[in-house]
């Protein structure tokens, strides 16, 4: 299964990462187990939005700027407003990225 790294840039995968550079440099752990780790990160996250996410979700806002670059698809939003069944949120600014997941089959 092929998978997008970009997930990493999550407050989660952010931390990993840390974590995993940490125990790196501390010599707990070798760097080809710690790409490994990081490989499976990316594996885990795809297939848990892809099967077990079943939310739907609604954004509104001011599209300020957007961009299609090796199939990749960026939009930053203002004034954006997400909504559920369950809540409505308000957010200044936001980024979302999206990438066609047809890709990951290749």
């Amino acid at each position: 299964m092929a998978t997008f790294e970009l997930y990493r840039r999550s407050t989660i995968g952010m931390c990993l990462t840390e974590t995993l550079d940490e125990m790196v440099s501390n010599g707990t752990l070798s760097p080809e187990l710690a790409i490994q780790v990081l490989v499976q990160f990316d594996k885990s996250m795809t297939d848990a939005l892809e099967n077990q996410v079943k939310s739907k979700v609604t954004v509104k806002g001011h599209l300020h700027t957007y961009r299609f670059c090796d199939n990749v698809w960026t939009f930053i939003l203002t004034d954006a407003s997400f909504k559920n069944e369950e809540a409505t949120e308000q957010v200044g600014k936001v980024k979302i990225v999206a990438c066609d997941s047809k890709l990951l089959g290749q």
